[in-house]
């Protein structure tokens, strides 16, 4: 019986590397974020410990089947962790065994329910703001005012932020697509203040050794000076110098031939803010079931209710079809339904 991810190999001396090490690669490869990597990883090994460390050359479209049926009909998952749990499984098959499974019939789907998005009045905005502080209060700001998505707000560069134009260019958001959205002018000067604490801390990073900061694709191969450049540096960063865990083998145990580990200031954890907008909702007294992207949809909404064009919206939403963007006109009484009751 296969170990857990160790093929055969037709070079004795040298030996393939483990299943999982070799979806790293392709992932790395291909460019996808750590967060896919870990979690594909995760569904890959979930999927052979189900079949009894079975490997998964030896195994098809049947066995695929039967786990994600499991995992809807046993587990009761949602739709798009499913959805998820198979695109895992695909990338397996076909990018790194390079082998084409059939057509998955046969498997039992999640259903996928239609939902409303939770939506908070602006005195309910106003309520969470007065229980934030500080940075947290910052990029809360920027979700609610510039309707980013937690990641993207994580995610901002000093590059990407245009205090004379007013603008944030949000880069690879959802579906790998750069878009331009609105910086609030509120928070100009709140941010300016910000990024000059960002900039001692950097200058101070740079002194003791550090201060370089992670950079996309072959970037950081190809302008070696950019990572420590101020321009690149995270908005954003954490409180405390970590490990880079694409370095120095981290979860890459097997193969002994990996460069010593990269310290760097990486990005604020995003459970930060998720904590903090929690604690400020439960604090002031809503009852919505209101999280950090409860903001972004706030954002949508009331700008809708202002009178904004949808498609206006949906560009600054980044959202592929303005399908996506009607949702937001269930709260409205205004142009975009138009529609009273009779009670009224």
């Amino acid at each position: 019986m296969p170990s857990l991810l160790v093929a055969e190999s037709p070079v004795p001396d040298k030996p393939k590397p483990r299943l999982l090490d070799q979806v790293r690669d392709v992932l790395r490869v291909k460019h996808y974020s750590l967060r896919t990597e870990k979690s594909y990883c995760d569904w890959i090994e979930r999927f052979i410990r189900f079949h009894g460390m079975r490997h998964p050359a030896e195994m098809n479209e049947v066995e695929v089947g039967e786990f994600l049926t499991h995992l809807a009909r046993d587990g009761h998952v949602s739709a798009s962790t499913q959805n998820q749990a198979l695109s895992a499984l695909l990338f397996l098959y076909k990018e790194v065994l390079k082998v084409e499974i059939g057509w998955l019939d046969k498997v039992e789907r999640a259903k996928r329910p239609t939902r409303q998005p939770v939506v908070l009045t602006r005195d309910e905005v106003h309520k969470i703001f007065t229980h934030l502080h500080g940075t947290s209060r910052l990029m809360a700001s920027l979700l609610y005012g510039s309707g980013l998505r937690l990641m993207e707000c994580i995610r901002l560069r000093v590059k990407d932020v245009d205090f004379g134009y007013a603008s944030i260019v949000v880069r690879d958001g959802k579906g790998a697509k750069d878009r331009v959205t609105m910086l609030p002018v509120n928070l100009a000067q709140p941010l300016k203040r910000h990024l000059e604490k960002v900039k001692l801390q950097h200058e101070q990073d740079l002194e003791d050794g550090f201060g370089g900061v992670y950079l996309p694709g072959a970037l950081e191969r190809k302008y070696p000076n950019a990572a420590l450049e101020w321009a690149w540096q995270w908005v954003f960063p954490s409180s405390r110098i970590s490990q880079d865990p694409r370095s120095g083998g981290a979860g890459e145990s097997s193969r002994g031939t990996e460069a010593p580990p990269t310290l760097r200031r990486h990005h604020v954890n995003e459970n930060v803010l998720q904590v903090a907008v929690k604690k400020a909702v439960r604090v002031s007294g809503i009852s919505k079931p209101a999280t950090c992207h409860t903001l972004r949809h706030s954002f949508a909404t009331h700008l809708l209710e202002n009178g904004s064009d949808i498609r206006t919206v949906q560009e600054l939403l980044g959202h592929k079809d303005v399908s996506t963007t009607m949702i937001y006109t269930h709260v409205l009484n205004r142009p975009g339904i138009g529609v009273r009751s009779p009670l009224d």
